[in-house]
């Protein structure tokens, strides 16, 4: 809506290297950093991601950045913050609710203060001095001691209410996250978590990095999102590098990337049967996908693939039995999802135990923000492949899957959804392999040229912010999952259910830990 454009941002947006539509705006002070965001919160835009940047070896100031989903653009918003002890900027979160942990990530790793209320440390939890930010430039990567301190939950009081303790560490091999529920009885009336102890300090890290090595780190960042990751890398390279990947790389990038996504959907179809008592449905689906895992080896050469994409295209081509085989496993995965999608909507106690659990209202998944699958699940269509389409989903068409209700049964129901949509996406990516190389080669990206890779991940959207530094460097590197956007919402979805139904509706919503906490 440009009519709605105040008078002091008309005319600043300026092209913005990215895999698709982007433009990027520098705002002069804090009154017009809020200006921009009222008015992108009153066009419907969607907050993808914010990150900081110290730039004091190069101007002297420090930067924070605000990224925006349009309907036909993204949009990045720059803040620049004069150097003083304490940088500043007004928060965003009564605006855009996914910002407040964003921003208390910010300020434990460089230090940028809000107005926001809650200034509770998000990252940090104790690995460094709380007067040490490792993201500026006079920071040096090192071990600090760890501080053991206690976190501040908020209390809830009243007759018949107390707490329950659930995590750091989980009764099996799931990732770390600590969970604070509030209860009377069973029910839930307060879930609280504290997330951040699988960080690892990536952005860091990839300081240290070449350009055409960082895509390794990216596509390690959240395992279960290696294509999405490294695809997102080095989109963000590519188009500050100015080339362009092949045809026939593109499409080989999908097919991965497809693959992902019915892994992870057959992954967690099988989860959440085992969650509601049907272990049957467990053993059918991992079975289902350790064949795709060992079909993936024999057409891209490994189960997961952390490497397959690479700057320029990919790692190895399709063997010459790849087609067939490719054709001959979609025709048996599909004949058996359908079959075990019968089962699992008439089977009564499945249905019983999912329906109207865990339930996101569309108007609040809306206001808080929610993105990717489980947004789709709570009548939110969006899709990065069907609404701002990236070669090669440009020429495919994909189907957008929505379900309106919101609760674990809806969320089934996208993923069962998408796998026979990925199913069919893969077809039609084979029936037309273009001919070409898989690599390009190029020189790497000038210093100081800015880039964004934004890809569609299983998920939601996955994004990278790669600036480049001197002689083929990286200089700074963001990386955002869509787990910090649907994370606080599993605290609303959860209210007034019981504490045994929580391993059900966080399975249904499985949000990436260390995607989040980075």
């Amino acid at each position: 809506m440009m009519h709605m454009w105040p008078e002091f941002l008309k005319d600043r947006r300026i092209p913005l290297a990215a895999n698709l539509p982007a433009r990027r705006i520098s705002v002069d002070n804090s009154q017009q950093w809020l200006d921009a965001a009222r008015v992108l919160r009153a066009s419907e835009a969607q907050l993808l991601t914010m990150w900081g940047a110290d730039d004091r070896d190069r101007d002297g100031c420090f930067r924070i950045y605000s990224a925006y989903l349009l309907p036909h653009d993204l949009l990045v918003v720059e803040h620049v913050i004069e150097e003083t002890s304490t940088p500043a900027y007004p928060s965003l979160a009564t605006l855009f609710p996914a910002a407040e942990r964003m921003q208390r990530g910010i300020h434990d790793l460089l230090g940028f203060a809000t107005d926001d209320p809650d200034t509770r440390n998000w990252l940090r939890h104790g690995g460094w001095p709380e007067s040490l930010f490792p993201l500026r430039r006079d920071v040096d990567a090192e071990q600090y001691p760890v501080v053991s301190e206690p976190y501040p939950f908020v209390l809830v009081e009243g007759d018949g209410v107390h707490e329950i303790a659930v995590g750091p560490v989980h009764a099996g091999t799931i990732e770390p996250g600590h969970f604070r529920f509030s209860v009377v009885g069973e029910k839930v009336l307060r879930l609280e978590e504290r997330l951040g102890y699988t960080h690892k300090g990536v952005a860091k890290r990839f300081e240290g990095l070449s350009q055409t090595s960082g895509h390794q780190l990216a596509a390690r960042l959240s395992g279960d999102s290696a294509v999405a990751f490294s695809w997102a890398y080095c989109a963000a390279l590519e188009s500050i590098a100015e080339i362009r990947c092949s045809a026939r790389a593109l499409t080989l990038r999908a097919l991965a990337l497809e693959h992902e996504r019915i892994a992870n959907h057959l992954g967690d179809l099988g989860a959440l049967g085992n969650d509601a008592g049907f272990a049957f449905g467990l053993t059918q689906f991992s079975r289902l996908k350790e064949d795709l895992l060992r079909t993936n080896v024999r057409v891209f050469g490994a189960r997961y693939l952390f490497d397959f994409v690479v700057p320029g295209g990919v790692a190895v081509d399709l063997p010459e039995d790849g087609y067939g085989l490719l054709v001959d496993f979609y025709f048996t995965l599909q004949h058996a999802v359908a079959e075990l999608r019968t089962i699992y909507d008439e089977h009564d106690g499945l249905q019983d135990r999912f329906r109207e659990s865990g339930r996101l209202e569309q108007s609040v998944a809306q206001k808080l923000g929610a993105t990717g699958l489980v947004g789709r699940a709570s009548g939110i269509a969006q899709d990065l492949r069907v609404d701002h389409p990236f070669a090669p989903y440009d020429q495919l068409e994909p189907n957008l899957i929505v379900q309106p209700k919101g609760d674990v049964a809806a969320r089934v129901q996208v993923r069962f959804d998408e796998v026979f949509e990925s199913i069919r996406l893969c077809h039609a990516l084979l029936r037309e392999v273009p001919s070409g190389p898989i690599q390009q080669t190029f020189a790497p990206a000038a210093a100081g040229r800015l880039g964004i890779g934004l890809i569609e991940g299983w998920r939601g959207p996955v994004m990278i912010a790669l600036e480049a530094g001197a002689e083929g460097t990286i200089r700074r590197c963001h990386a955002h999952d869509p787990s910090w956007q649907n994370w606080p919402l599993l605290e609303y979805a959860i209210l007034d259910n019981i504490v045994p139904d929580f391993p059900l509706i966080n399975k249904s919503f499985n949000l990436s830990y260390s995607g989040q906490d980075g």
